[in-house]
């Protein structure tokens, strides 16, 4: 009887050995939500949800995005109402240029309560990334009224703007040392709004004296800011930019930085 249960001991070590290294994968997976609430936008031929969500798969979509997130591990979900039970649920949280009147009959705009949530998630240790737009394609009153909390305005200004294909006008180059730009040394940002910086936010990238994208760690979370939706479909890979821009890099690094500074659930 001694003998057989000393036989067993491997094949019992090898099952709670297989068991905790499940468990620990699933525990350490990150999940991301990308809010569909402040843009909640409706194909008008379709009739279905598109713009700047994970499930388009056009050029208006970030199904590419997100695939680049669940190559690394990361489960995405989507963000009706950020609550703060929703929140909680999620490690970052990204927000995409909400809602004008516009694009929406009635827009869901970024309320008091909304800002509290958020922002105590942050402190919390939650990661937060805004890629909003240029005027007038992105509502900046109530946006700013959250960014500020981390220490940006965004400006209503147009910059980046590109006629047709020439793909140059919205280059950036010479970038700095950060490690959103890693083995980058070209990207395209078409039709872009600057930043305005206050207490502890630092600029990553700045051309001509204005800030394009920024950072902060505000409590125990950080805070990622562009002034457009940059990395979506249209402009992730070379369908349309020519080869020397590297927006998917620098989409896999920013993929990286978040999920980096993200806690983990």
């Amino acid at each position: 009887m001694q003998n057989r249960e000393l036989s067993m001991r491997p094949l019992l070590l090898m099952v709670i050995w297989i068991f905790c290294f499940a468990f620990q994968n699933s525990s350490a997976q990150k999940v991301v939500g990308l809010d569909n609430w402040f843009n909640k936008e409706t194909n008008a031929k379709t009739g279905k949800p598109f713009h700047y969500i994970w499930t388009d798969t056009e050029n208006s979509g970030y199904s590419r995005w997100g695939e680049i997130f669940k190559s690394k591990g990361a489960v995405l979900a989507d963000i009706n109402k950020p609550s703060s039970s929703e929140l909680n649920k999620i490690n970052v949280n990204i927000i995409v240029d909400p809602d004008t009147t516009t694009e929406s009959k009635s827009p869901n705009y970024i309320m008091p309560e909304d800002i509290k949530a958020i922002t105590k998630w942050v402190k919390k240790g939650g990661v937060l990334a805004i890629l909003a737009n240029d005027a007038p394609n992105c509502e900046f009153t109530h946006l700013n009224q959250l960014a500020k909390n981390f220490g940006m305005t965004f400006n209503h200004v147009t910059l980046h703007p590109v006629t047709g294909a020439n793909y140059e006008m919205g280059a950036s180059v010479n970038l700095p040392a950060h490690p959103l730009f890693n083995g980058i040394t070209k990207i395209y940002m078409k039709e872009i709004s600057d930043i305005n910086l206050s207490d502890d936010a630092k600029a990553i990238l700045i051309e001509n004296g204005k800030v394009l994208i920024a950072e902060n760690w505000v409590g125990k979370g950080y805070v990622f800011a562009i002034g457009d939706p940059w990395i979506y479909n249209e402009y992730m890979d070379h369908d349309r930019l020519p080869e020397s821009f590297q927006n998917r890099k620098a989409a896999e690094n920013l993929t990286d930085l978040l999920l980096g500074n993200a806690k983990r659930k």
